[in-house]
């Protein structure tokens, strides 16, 4: 494919790095075979010989400069990272980004997507086919399918369509400006062959030149052919042709300077630590100078060619010996990878009587497979039996995991029906009016139902729905009877209307108070009792009025916080209103969850900045969120510990 990522191919072990030392200069070398005491033959095999392993070293470098030459430039959209996504949102962006953006600059991007969604669904799939097997089903009948998935194939296949169409179309270009290359050739060998005036000559050629370099990209199978060919011409441009002494001089001079600088920057290129970088911007000083940069005179043509060479076989041996040594580490990881496979063979599962059991054996299998994929590579040939071992390993694992599950059905079939009874009984006493014995039963019922383990899931949620609608009717009839008539709580009601209106007046004459007066005046309140179920709003009023005092006090705002959350929560234990409490609870566990996701979401965005020193005040702002959140999630968590305490 044209897209595909030039990655740098593994090498033989029998490179010709073997047969002379990277670390060897070849200038240096030549110098010592011309002191040598031998005949002029066994020299001049030396030196070819050098030249041979010159020669390789250029040709591998010309072959990436050609495989390069097909890529057309484009412009990549910021690249994003995905791993937080969830599903849902993967494919979202994945249809935004196909069918808004151009199809050569979000290969990246698409390609991320592609292995995240296939990781994450995969773990859905995974989940869907063990609750399939905890049911009962045969593994051969598991189907599953989701309309996301639908989606996504779907947006995949437009992509696939959108890059097809790009590739016919960059397939066309490349073969367009091979033919225009061809006929600027024919120019360039018309103009040496037919052009007389020194002057009006050097000007078309400078035509010729600018025309070549504006044409774009040919395929990769001719690109060296014809820069051959076109080199050739224009060396018999300047070498043949009776041209203006200057112009020609002048070029020759400036094309010199221009590829001393290329053979500088490639001889700091043989000494870099980092052998990839080095070899692909080799290949840049390459493209720079053929495509760049003209002819030199003759006398120093060979020169300045031979130190270009030498420092690029440099290159080319330091990254063969880079590969032997990759090659080597490859060959390590074989061990270790056998070492991850037999700890896995390892895991004992016959004791596993539980779900915790297996689950503590699955999260140990889980951290091993990690573990073996994150040792890395193999050599090739050993890579497909490692694989199948690996699976055989896993497969034994996941077999014995299987049975186990499948002989718990039974139990959840006997917790169905107990959990059956218990609704039925539910069901007869939630219209019953004898409260005192009804309560019991039913506080009984709700004990037991607790008690029952799992049933299967395709049950769970219409059982837990008939039983807790059951339930919910008895209690609120019950707590409307208990409402009902109640002159005690009228009274009540009246006493803390007077109260209120004691704290509103001393507030409005002293536009402040101190803790202990505010305390005093809550804990009298509570101790009025509960008021009518149809008069709670009082305690409505009561709490705004809290809040008026404490933003005109100097009262610590958390701590007032929790004073009027307790008071919140004592009148619907003085109420019995458990509900309430209940929903409470899990108000109060949602906004824990959210702040802690906020919070994370604020560190995640700072590894987005660059620049994260204390003194940018985007990360200033940054933490001052995370620091606002922290405290609230002071309170939350403040909030919960005290509802857990509760007993009711």
């Amino acid at each position: 494919m044209l897209d595909q990522e030039h990655k740098l191919p593994m090498e033989d072990s029998t490179s010709s790095s073997e047969e002379v030392k990277s670390t060897t200069d070849n200038s240096e070398l030549k110098e010592e075979i011309k002191k040598i005491e031998a005949p002029a033959e066994v020299k001049k095999i030396a030196t070819t010989e050098i030249k041979l392993l010159e020669n390789k070293a250029i040709e591998e470098i010309e072959d990436k400069i050609a495989e390069s030459s097909e890529k057309v430039e484009h412009t990549s959209i910021e690249l994003i990272d995905y791993s937080k996504f969830s599903l849902e949102e993967l494919v979202a962006e994945l249809g935004k980004l196909i069918h808004g953006n151009e199809v050569q600059s979000i290969n990246t991007n698409v390609n991320n997507i592609k292995t995240i969604f296939n990781v994450e669904f995969g773990k859905l799939l995974k989940q869907e086919k063990e609750k399939f097997l905890i049911e009962g089903g045969d593994i051969v009948d598991f189907q599953y399918s989701n309309p996301l998935k639908s989606t996504y194939n779907s947006y995949l296949y437009d992509y696939k369509v959108k890059r097809n169409e790009f590739f016919a179309n960059q397939e066309k270009q490349l073969n367009d400006n091979l033919e225009a290359k061809l006929e600027i050739i024919e120019d360039l060998k018309r103009l040496v062959d037919n052009s007389d005036d020194g002057g009006v000559m050097y000007k078309n050629f400078k035509e010729i030149q600018t025309k070549w370099q504006q044409t774009g990209p040919v395929p990769r199978a001719k690109y060296n052919d014809i820069w051959r060919t076109y080199h050739h011409h224009v060396e018999r441009f300047y070498d043949l042709l009776h041209i203006s002494n200057d112009l020609r001089e002048l070029d020759f001079k400036h094309n010199l300077e221009e590829k001393l600088k290329l053979v500088a920057q490639a001889e700091i290129l043989a000494d870099s630590e980092d052998i990839n970088q080095a070899f692909k911007e080799l290949q840049v000083l390459h493209k720079l100078w053929k495509e760049e940069v003209g002819p030199v005179a003759r006398e120093y043509r060979d020169e300045v060619w031979e130190r270009f060479s030498a420092a690029t076989k440099k290159v080319h041996d330091k990254r063969h010996d880079f590969f032997k040594d990759l090659k080597s580490k490859y060959e390590e990881n074989i061990d270790k990878k056998l070492a991850v496979i037999n700890e896995i063979e390892a895991v004992d599962t016959s004791k596993n009587t539980s779900r915790n059991d297996w689950q503590k054996s699955i999260n140990e299998i889980e951290a091993l497979r990690a573990k073996f994929f994150a040792v890395g590579q193999v050599p090739r040939g050993k890579s497909d039996k490692i694989w199948a071992k690996f699976k055989d390993a896993t497969k034994n694992f996941n077999n014995e995991k299987n049975k186990f599950f499948k002989d718990v059905k039974k139990d959840h079939l006997e917790n169905l029906n107990k959990k059956k009874l218990l609704i039925e009984e539910a069901i007869a006493l939630k219209d019953s009016d004898d409260w005192e014995s009804a309560t019991e039963v039913m506080k009984k019922i709700q004990s037991d139902w607790k008690k029952i383990g799992h049933v299967p899931r395709k049950y769970s949620d219409k059982l837990w729905k008939e039983f807790k609608d059951a339930c919910n009717h008895y209690f609120d009839r019950l707590h409307k009877k208990q409402e009902e008539g109640n002159q005690l709580e009228l009274g009540v009601f009246t006493k803390k209307k007077a109260l209120l209106k004691t704290i509103k007046e001393q507030f409005e004459t002293e536009k402040t108070m101190t803790l202990d007066k505010l305390n005093t005046y809550i804990s009298e309140w509570r101790e009025l009792g509960r008021v009518p179920y149809d008069m709670r709003h009082i305690e409505m009023k009561f709490n705004k009025l809290l809040d008026k005092i404490v933003s005109n006090s100097d009262i610590d705002q958390s701590e007032m916080e929790m004073i009027k959350f307790t008071n919140l929560v004592n009148s619907y234990l003085e109420q019995k209103n458990y509900r309430k409490i209940d929903s409470e609870q899990l108000f109060v566990r949602k906004k824990i969850d959210e702040s802690v996701r906020e919070i994370q979401q604020l560190e995640n965005n700072i590894g987005f900045i660059s620049n994260v020193s204390d003194d940018n005040p985007l990360v200033k702002n940054v933490h001052e969120q995370i620091n606002t959140i922290k405290e609230k999630l002071t309170i939350w968590k403040t909030k919960l510990k005290y509802l857990r305490e509760l007993e009711y």
